[in-house]
C-alpha cells in the first residue's frame, strides 16, 4: 500500500469527529440561546457602555476568526485537539494502542484459521477416500455386468450397470465438491501464510514506531505543530500519526476479510455431509460468489493464481505437506513506505 493511495480520514470521519459534532451542536445552541437573550436588550439600547463594548469586542473577535485564515486554522487545531482529548477518555483512538489490539485479533484469527485448515484437510482426505472407493465399486459392478451379459443374465446385467451409473454420477458431483474444497484449502493456507507475515510486520511497526513517535512528540511540541499548521506546512507529528492510521486502517480491513472468509468457509464445511455424500448448494454458491468478487486485500494478485492452480489438473495438491512461508531475511516491511515523508 502506497502512501499516495492512502486517503486519510477527515476529522469528522474519526471517533473524535462524533464528539466534535456533538460539542459543535451544543456550542451553536448555546450561542443561539445567548443571542436570543442579548439581542432584544441590545436593540432596546438598555446595555451599559461597558456591556456594549464587551459585546462589540466579542462580535469583532468572532468576525476576525471567521475572516482570518490563520486564526481559523489555529481555532480549528485547538478545537480538534480538545475533542481528541475528550474522546480519548472514553474510546481508544491512539493508533499505537489500536494496532496493539489488532495484534491480539490477528493472533486469535490465525489460531482459528489453522484449526479450520486442519478440519478441512481431514474432510478432503475422507472425500478422496469416498471417491476412490466409488471408483473401485464402479469397476467391480461393470465387471459383474459384463459377466452377467456373457451368461445371458439380463436382469443382473441391468442391475449392476445401473448401480455403476449411479456411482459415476455421484463421483462427478463429489469431484466437483473436492475441487471447491481444494480452492478453499489453497486460499485458507495462503491467507494464513500472508497473515502471519502481516502479523510480524505489524508487531515490528508497533515496537519501532512507538519509540519513534515518543521521540517525535518530544521534539515537536503541540505549540510547534500549531505553528506549522497555521503556516500551512506539513507537520511531522501529524504526518506520522496519519501514517500510523493508514497502517491501522489497512490491518483493520484485512482482519475483516479474514473473519468474513473464515465465516464463509465454516458455513461451507458445515453444509457438507460426507457420510451421505451430499452437500447444500448454498455453501457452493457462497464460495463461487467469493471467487467472482474483486481482488483480495490479503492475497492480492495471488487470488487468481490460486484459482487457476485449483482448476488445473496438472497441479496436484499435496495434503500431507505442511504449508509454511518463512519470512525472508531481506523481507521489506510492507508498511515502511508509509513513513517516507
Amino acid at each position: 500500500m502506497e502512501m499516495k493511495d492512502f486517503k486519510p480520514k477527515s476529522f469528522w470521519q474519526r471517533p473524535e469527529g462524533v464528539t466534535g459534532t456533538i460539542f459543535a451542536v451544543g456550542i451553536a445552541a448555546a450561542v443561539g440561546y445567548g443571542l436570543f437573550l442579548v439581542l432584544p436588550v441590545l436593540l432596546s439600547g438598555a446595555l451599559t457602555l461597558l456591556q456594549l463594548a464587551l459585546t462589540l469586542a466579542a462580535l469583532g473577535a468572532i468576525i476576525y476568526m471567521v475572516l482570518d485564515p490563520k486564526m481559523r486554522a489555529l481555532v480549528s487545531y485547538g478545537y480538534k485537539s480538545v475533542m481528541r482529548w475528550v474522546t480519548g477518555l472514553f474510546v481508544q483512538i491512539d493508533p499505537i494502542g489500536i494496532l496493539q489490539s489488532y495484534v491480539d485479533d490477528l493472533k486469535s484469527n490465525l489460531r482459528k484459521m489453522n484449526k479450520q485448515i486442519g478440519i478441512l484437510r481431514g474432510q478432503m482426505h475422507k472425500l478422496r477416500e469416498t471417491i476412490n472407493n466409488n471408483q473401485k465399486q464402479i469397476k467391480a459392478n461393470l465387471n459383474l455386468a459384463s459377466r452377467a451379459k456373457q451368461t445371458d443374465k439380463r436382469a443382473q446385467m441391468v442391475l449392476k450397470s445401473r448401480k455403476a451409473g449411479r456411482l459415476k454420477e455421484s463421483n462427478i458431483r463429489l469431484e466437483d465438491l473436492y475441487k471447491k474444497m481444494e480452492v478453499l484449502y489453497r486460499v485458507l493456507t495462503r491467507m494464513h501464510e500472508n497473515s502471519e507475515i502481516m502479523l510480524e510486520d505489524v508487531v515490528d511497526q508497533v515496537e519501532v514506531k512507538k519509540q519513534e513517535r515518543s521521540a517525535i512528540r518530544a521534539s515537536h511540541s503541540a505549540m510547534q505543530s500549531a505553528r506549522n499548521i497555521i503556516a500551512g506546512n506539513n507537520d511531522k507529528r501529524v504526518m506520522f500519526d496519519m501514517a500510523l492510521e493508514a497502517v491501522a486502517d489497512d490491518v483493520s480491513q484485512k482482519i475483516g476479510e479474514m473473519e468474513r472468509f473464515m465465516d464463509m468457509s465454516s458455513n461451507f464445511m458445515d453444509s457438507i455431509d460426507l457420510q451421505n455424500g451430499v452437500f447444500e448448494e448454498d455453501g457452493l454458491a457462497m464460495l463461487e460468489k467469493w471467487e467472482k468478487e474483486g481482488e483480495s486485500l490479503i492475497l492480492g494478485d495471488e487470488k487468481d493464481m490460486l484459482l487457476l492452480e485449483a482448476n488445473n489438473e496438472d497441479v496436484v495438491l499435496d495434503l500431507e505437506a505442511e504449508p509454511q512461508r518463512v519470512k525472508q531475511k531481506d523481507h521489506a516491511n510492507q508498511y515502511d513506505n508509509l513513513f517516507d515523508f
